[in-house]
């Protein structure tokens, strides 16, 4: 399915350097950022307090957040939990709380704001660091997997210099991300983490989109140079590009403005992903196939000329 179709390849490889050095600064801002200000980590990865409240009616969680901030809670998450009647409330460690009465404190701020509408406390647990500590090790053990089987899965459909390209250019999706949230010191929580790894597959399979198209015009179309079978190939799929990213972003920003709180932050992340990941697919990876020596001769079986035999 195609909206337009443009007959004239733009030649995108002729800006590729300018493409790559805009994509290198960016980069390395990121890993600034990472390193000198760090992620604001959640409560899933820091540790705090849990706690599962009833309402007889459903209650107004902008009222409850606010009121909560206003006694002292800061970066505390209020959010609907199975039902619009109950409520989870995380409440991240602080030096100037004390654990025990965390509980206490907070029903008491719920009740200031309640207005015949009573909340029940229905369960509080503490998460301890520690738990925090294994779910980063996990996340992080999650994203390279993701990234191993990523390799992997291009090496064999295509070759070892579209998995290296497309690999990089991903990576430098995640970072991106990761520097966005660290630079603002957005909140970075386990649906985030799912939305960087959502974003891993989601800029793989516009990068397979375009690396497809790449070695269907080397097999088709004899005399192109690399360079113009990229552009030929990624100016062919920009319809397609358009279509898809459109209306996945066009969901990704309902998420984003009606979602709330509590899908903020995993809609903004994937916002990100979802810009970078055209860019990097098409102004990033297809430059490095070229760099790294990709040609037709790769995807041409050459054929043996069997010896005749000797009689």
């Amino acid at each position: 399915m195609e909206f337009f179709r443009i007959k004239k390849d733009i030649p995108f490889m002729r800006h590729a350097l300018v493409f790559n050095i805009i994509s290198l600064i960016t980069f390395i801002l990121a890993v600034v950022f990472l390193f000198t200000r760090g992620l604001h980590l959640s409560i899933e990865f820091t540790g705090g307090t849990l706690m599962e409240i009833s309402y007889v009616q459903t209650p107004e969680l902008d009222n409850l957040r606010d009121q909560l901030t206003k006694d002292g809670f800061n970066d505390v998450q209020v959010q609907n939990f199975g039902t619009s009647h109950d409520v989870l409330i995380r409440v991240p460690l602080a030096k100037d709380h004390d654990t025990a009465k965390i509980g206490e404190r907070v029903m008491a701020s719920l009740n200031t704001v309640a207005a015949g509408n009573a909340p029940t406390l229905k369960r509080v647990e503490f998460v301890g660091p520690q738990v925090g500590k294994e779910l980063a090790s996990d996340g992080a053990l999650a994203l390279l997997l993701v990234v191993a089987g990523i390799v992997l899965y291009l090496a064999i459909r295509f070759e070892w210099r579209f998995a290296v390209a497309a690999i990089i250019a991903n990576l430098h999706d995640v970072v991106i991300i990761l520097g966005f949230f660290a630079f603002f010191q957005w909140e970075f929580s386990l649906p985030v983490l799912a939305a960087v790894l959502a974003v891993l597959g989601y800029s793989v399979n516009e990068s397979v989109v375009v690396f497809d198209r790449v070695r269907e015009t080397f097999k088709k179309k004899r005399g192109l140079t690399t360079p113009e079978v990229l552009n030929h190939a990624i100016t062919s799929t920009i319809s397609r590009t358009i279509i898809t990213h459109g209306s996945t972003q066009m969901m990704v920003t309902s998420m984003l403005i009606f979602g709330g709180a509590a899908l903020h932050y995993f809609a903004l992340a994937l916002t990100i992903g979802i810009c970078f990941g055209i860019y990097s697919s098409v102004l990033v990876a297809s430059p490095l196939v070229m760099w790294l020596g990709a040609s037709r001769e790769q995807f041409i079986k050459v054929k043996v000329e069997k010896p005749e035999a000797v009689v």
